[in-house]
């Protein structure tokens, strides 16, 4: 199965792939993403099938706005507010706790890890298509893709329907910021430093 190649003006065209149940890659403001559509439990499901990404290995999501990100959580904390405040749009991750049912269906056993990127794209698709189940474009343990031709090669012969090709993607992956235990915890630093995010909650 070929990937099909999009261009921006076929935004609608990727929003009905999506609402179908396919994957779809997206450009975001880092690198491209695999994407299914959370609601779609199925979807998601099949996200770590074609990425062959391991059970335990939770999945991102990306919202268009903080008022999406805080319908998904059980509990949004002031830190998460001041975080979301100073950094979104932009390559931050926050995790917040959640429903268990959203939980299990992204494969995490804490939280879900929520964005807004800061790629106007991006975020039309996320207005049109809802919550996105995402992850970095490239089978588990590859480099991330930064262009779509990356991706059309990666993927040839696999479930991934289609790819929104915005030119190259170079950003530095976001930085992700554990709240849902009620404390603060960088897991991850990426284009966001740890003196960053604790300057923006004291």
């Amino acid at each position: 199965m070929t990937v099909r190649t999009l261009l921006p003006a076929d935004l609608d065209i990727a929003v009905e792939l999506l609402a179908t149940g396919a994957i779809v890659a997206i450009p975001t403001d880092t690198v491209y993403g695999l994407a299914a559509r959370l609601d779609d439990p199925m979807a998601v499901a099949s996200l770590f099938e074609v990425k062959r990404r391991p059970a335990h290995v939770p999945v991102a999501i990306l919202v268009c706005d903080d008022e999406a990100a805080q319908g998904l959580a059980a509990l949004w904390p002031r830190t998460a507010e001041r975080l979301a405040k100073r950094f979104w749009p932009g390559p931050l991750t926050v995790v917040v706790a959640a429903e268990p049912a959203l939980t299990e269906r992204v494969r995490s056993d804490r939280g879900v890890g929520v964005r807004v990127p800061a790629d106007e794209l991006c975020l039309e698709l996320l207005r049109r298509a809802g919550p996105l189940a995402v992850t970095s474009a490239n089978l588990h343990g590859d480099s991330p893709a930064h262009a779509a031709q990356d991706v059309v090669g990666a993927f040839a012969g696999s479930a991934v329907a289609a790819v929104l090709d915005a030119g190259r993607r170079d950003g530095t992956v976001s930085t992700v910021v554990d709240l849902s235990s009620g404390g603060v915890t960088v897991v991850r630093v990426g284009a966001i430093s740890s003196d960053e995010v604790h300057a923006a909650i004291s």
